[in-house]
């Protein structure tokens, strides 16, 4: 037997869920976190499976200490593989006290950015002053991400107030918005001190808002699973690690036993007709 160089699987093999869409997605996003890759290793995981990866974030502040040739050649990699790279929130606190926006902005467009995310997890920004963020980030043609949430251990940002800076941000020009998780998933946001999903407080977030536009950070694979089950295969994931990607995909397409009754119902009603 010749080996097999190219293989054309069955739709209903690799897609038990039938629904899982191609990129550009819409919706099902999931965004990993790079806390300090190198190019092979980035280029690795690429190349293993871009086709599951839209975003890809440069953790905490971890873009200033990567030389630029390097983040230039990440950029590049990750514009081949129709993944968007940008820099974390923490960078971008960094420059707001230092009063050093305008120049974090222009250097980062310089470097060759196309996203960046506006957070205040460390520092205090009020409506106007996170509002003017969003604005300066778009007036260098910026497309915008924003956080909601303290990285304080133990905080929990009300759903009133969740919902409310969720809207506000959007209608200030941001495209995503994501809900604090920090890259433990433990003590914070959505997640009590063992990592559980409050999942009341997820549901009705999720009621409330536009769900296209909001990410999870669900760093941890219970949490993953969760969330998956309380909200839809189509649900947005991030601060994903990166050895994570293919696991969270095969949850979203019924491919892990712990979604395979749930998600994968319609590739089994098809063979079975």
């Amino acid at each position: 037997m010749e080996p097999i160089t190219e293989a054309n699987w069955e739709r209903g093999l690799l897609d038990p869920s039938l629904e899982r869409e191609g990129k550009p997605r819409t919706n099902g996003l999931t965004m990993m976190i790079d806390k300090g890759m190198g190019v092979s290793a980035f280029r690795d995981i690429l190349e293993l499976a871009s086709d599951y990866i839209d975003f890809i974030k440069l953790g905490f502040g971890t873009a200033i200490l990567t030389p630029v040739p390097v983040l230039r050649e990440k950029l590049n990699l990750a514009r081949e593989h129709r993944v968007h790279l940008y820099p974390g929130g923490t960078f971008f606190e960094a420059a707001h006290v230092q009063g050093r926006m305008e120049h974090y902005f222009e250097t980062l467009a310089q470097i060759g950015f196309d996203w960046v995310e506006i957070s205040d997890g460390t520092i205090l920004l009020n409506s106007a002053e996170r509002a003017a963020a969003i604005n300066e980030a778009r007036s260098h043609s910026f497309r915008v991400i924003t956080e909601i949430g303290k990285k304080k251990k133990g905080s929990v940002t009300p759903v009133s107030e969740l919902v409310e800076t969720f809207h506000r941000d959007r209608e200030n020009g941001a495209d995503y918005i994501i809900v604090e998780g920090r890259e433990s998933g433990r003590n914070i946001g959505v997640f009590n001190a063992e990592g559980d999903v409050d999942t009341e407080y997820a549901q009705e977030v999720h009621r409330q808002i536009d769900p296209r536009r909001i990410w999870w950070e669900c760093p941890r694979s219970p949490q993953q699973i969760t969330m998956l089950k309380l909200l839809g295969a189509d649900a947005n994931l991030g601060n994903i690690p990166a050895q994570e990607i293919l696991s969270v995909e095969s949850l979203r397409r019924g491919l892990r036993s712990d979604t395979f009754f749930i998600f994968g119902n319609r590739a089994r009603e098809e063979s079975a007709l």
